[in-house]
């Protein structure tokens, strides 16, 4: 097992969820920040079996991850 950091982001029509530090692109949605994080794990596992547990392993691998706002 390998830890994941993933995102959740709150939107006026749902959730959305996406993992930091995997090769390909991997999005899970929902009605909650529940559903939302259940639907990227699931999506996050069909990716692994289907290209491998490579794409686990990105030549640059997230560290650490902030969240900043910035008035522009």
């Amino acid at each position: 097992m390998k830890n994941i950091k993933i995102i959740v982001e709150q939107h006026p029509d749902g959730y959305v969820a996406y993992p930091l530090g995997i090769e390909g692109i991997v999005i899970g949605e929902g009605d909650s920040y529940e559903e939302a994080l259940a639907d990227v794990k699931s999506a996050l596992r069909f990716h692994i079996e289907t290209f491998g547990e490579h794409v686990l392993n990105p030549e640059t691998p997230v560290l650490e991850a902030f969240i900043a706002e910035a008035l522009i």
